[in-house]
């Protein structure tokens, strides 16, 4: 069900995905003998590290590259036929595939996306997740919170820089609209740390509804979160029809990914969990995984046998093809104690070192599976550009729980995030207004001095479910202080924190009955986004957001980025009334 226009993008996404590595050349000048200039240097094989005038030790926080390269990239929001298990039903899209089409850019390199609404019946706006948005948090992607809802026929283009590098993904960020498949790939091309032969590119693991999702929410909500029939790895898989053989649906035709591999070289992968709801422990059988990335945070590599990842975490690895040649299972690792499926082993696809063989791989598994839902251990997160937190200048302390008022509401402070597409939290800076909704959730923050001031959030789990929350948020990396079962004490559980270069990220498990603690770096003025990234829970409204430096945010918005913001909310506010989709849950 490729449309003309996913054809179209597909050739540009070739065009653009090579690195522009001469655009970072410069020639050194002539210095004083003393001083030593910084060499440029190609990023081979061999030499991963490098990118030009820049490397993998460049603080890229402070310091990104300047290519005067601009992409541009045209996304349809659409809905249709699909059958990508071999399980026939509708999806919503992008371009018309599961995923949607790559977004390729150099590190330094500038965005346009032009989004269009193509859908029957739902809004839409689409989010880039895990980037910083420095500058463009009006292009975060969030309606009710940076923007109102797209409305049907009517297009919005996002503009940003790419100033971070490495793997994410983008997403619909209206109500539970990714779960039908409005989701895709970004790779930001930059250096790494630890070098590899070829880039195989973004492998997603998902669960899979055999019925839209929206019909699963009034289940979800009741308590209830339901056992998905099947999962897909990068959209495809093969669907067993023969406990369905009088379902018309069930065409069968389902198939498995194959990744064909030469012996000898090392290959990268870009994982990332699209789930609605569930954890992956991911392998490969007889290959060790080297990890070089979390989320978009390069980190001291480690060697492990399998990878565990949470709803909407990433891990960049590289696989050594060192073994005999033959066909491997490559397993997606559904943890069905986290959260049941109806297929957990069937999430497979195949790694082949011969491109002329078709059998099913014999190879059996020898990982041990997780008896828990968490991340992987902190200790093997290392970042490699070593950062520690240092002033703390305040510290949020929330407390998550449920309430059942007609349907499961999950709390933060005992508020339930609940929001209007058409009144985003911008908007309402925009106007001058002080006050905001209660349930919005909005924290304010304020910076006090030039130094660099640390905002500390914990989140106490009194739930008393034990069920584990990736918690993620919008517009930061962020720092993980501590991450532990257990009730958080003011007075001494500070004093574990880990401040000399905690791991850091964007997503980071909150342990059922439990509690995290993160840090991150007020620098970014904006309405920051802080939500739990499993698709029912923030449905259910287990969010919050940061109003960072108020005072500074209309600053970075220019004249035309006003001009198109109001004119989405005018056009969503007109058409409303039309619109065949009611809210029925928080929004996000």
């Amino acid at each position: 069900m490729k449309s003309a226009l996913g054809c179209v993008f597909s050739a540009l996404a070739a065009s653009v995905s090579s690195s522009s590595l001469h655009a970072l050349r410069q020639t050194p000048p002539q210095l004083d003998y003393k001083l030593l200039p910084r060499a440029a240097c190609d990023n081979t094989n061999k030499s991963r590290n490098c990118w030009g005038n820049y490397s993998i030790d460049t603080n890229y926080y402070d310091e990104t590259p300047d290519t005067g390269v601009t992409r541009e990239y045209w996304l349809s929001v659409e809905e249709g036929d699909c059958a990508p298990d071999g399980y026939a039903r509708q999806c919503q899209t992008i371009n018309g595939t599961v995923p949607g089409p790559t977004i390729f850019a150099d590190w330094g390199d500038s965005l346009i996306i032009h989004v269009t609404n193509n859908l029957k019946s739902n809004g839409t706006g689409i989010h880039w997740h895990g980037l910083r948005q420095s500058g463009s948090n009006i292009y975060d992607g969030v309606p009710g919170i940076t923007q109102c809802a797209i409305a049907i026929g009517q297009s919005m283009t996002y503009r940003f820089k790419v100033s971070q590098y490495g793997s994410t993904w983008y997403h619909s960020h209206f109500s539970l609209q990714y779960a039908n498949g409005v989701f895709g790939g970004m790779i930001f091309n930059g250096p790494a740390t630890a070098n590899y032969d070829e880039d195989l590119g973004h492998l997603f693991l998902s669960d899979w509804s055999h019925v839209d999702v929206f019909t699963r929410w009034f289940a979800a909500r009741n308590g209830q979160p339901p056992a998905l029939e099947s999962g897909l790895i990068n959209g495809t898989n093969k669907f067993d029809c023969s406990t369905s053989s009088t379902d018309p649906n069930c065409t069968g035709r389902g198939v498995k990914l194959t990744t064909v591999v030469e012996k000898g070289k090392k290959y990268r992968l870009r994982l990332v969990n699209a789930a609605v709801d569930g954890v992956f422990q991911f392998s490969i059988d007889k290959h060790k995984l080297k990890v070089i990335a979390a989320d978009l945070v390069p980190i001291k590599p480690y060697s492990t046998s399998s990878l565990k990842l949470t709803e909407g975490q990433r891990y960049d690895i590289i696989f050594h093809a060192n073994q005999a040649v033959d066909n491997y299972w490559v397993r997606a690792g559904w943890l069905n104690a986290c959260q049941p499926n109806v297929n957990p082993d069937s999430i497979t696809s195949v790694l082949r070192y011969n491109a002329s063989s078709t059998l099913d791989p014999t190879s059996t598994s020898d990982v041990t599976v997780s008896s828990d839902c968490l991340d992987e251990p902190l200790a093997s997160l290392v970042p490699h550009l070593k950062m520690d937190v240092t002033n703390i200048h305040k510290s949020f302390d929330t407390y998550l729980n449920i309430s059942t008022t007609n349907y499961v509401h999950w709390t933060i402070n005992t508020s339930s995030l609940l929001i209007d597409w058409n009144n985003p939290t911008l908007k309402q800076v925009f106007n001058g207004e002080s006050l905001f909704p209660t349930d919005y959730n909005v924290l304010a923050i304020n910076k006090t001095t030039t130094d660099d001031e640390w905002i500390v959030l914990v989140i106490q789990d009194q739930s008393n479910l034990g069920l584990e929350h990736p918690i993620h948020l919008h517009g930061h990396d962020f720092w993980i202080l501590d991450q532990s079962t257990g009730t958080f004490d003011a007075a001494t559980s500070p004093q574990s924190f880990k401040t000399k270069n905690p791991p850091r990220r964007d997503v980071a498990a909150l342990p059922g009955n439990g509690y995290l603690a993160i840090a991150f770096i007020p620098d970014n003025p904006g309405a920051w986004l802080c939500h739990c990234h499993i698709a029912w829970h923030a449905s259910e409204g287990l969010s919050l957001e940061f109003l960072e430096r108020e005072a500074d945010i209309q600053a970075d918005v220019s004249d035309s980025d006003r001009t198109q913001f109001n004119d989405i909310c005018q056009t969503w506010s007109d058409n409303v009334g039309t619109q065949a989709f009611p809210q029925e849950d928080s929004g996000i």
